[in-house]
């Protein structure tokens, strides 16, 4: 929750994904699970896992390569 007020799963998982890339478990260029496994390794359903990954995108974090795979990019500087 952030200030009380409830946070959507999606947004739950993104931030849980930005902590792991933001201290270095997930470096610069390193390969996210595909969206199946990510349901699976975040406990969520494969709908919450896309919109997981649109909201590192959103935000990025990420980079979605077609036929790829989504990879990490350099993420900006935190305030």
């Amino acid at each position: 929750m952030v200030d009380g007020l409830p946070q959507y799963v999606y947004v739950q998982a993104a931030d849980r994904i930005e902590a792991e890339i933001r201290s270095g478990r997930l470096p610069v260029g390193a390969r996210l699970p595909g969206e199946r496994e990510l349901a699976e390794q975040q406990g969520v359903a494969l709908g919450t896992a896309r919109r997981a990954v649109q909201e590192l995108r959103d935000r990025g974090l990420v980079a979605t390569l077609p036929n790829k795979g989504t990879y990490v990019v350099e993420p900006p500087p935190t305030e």
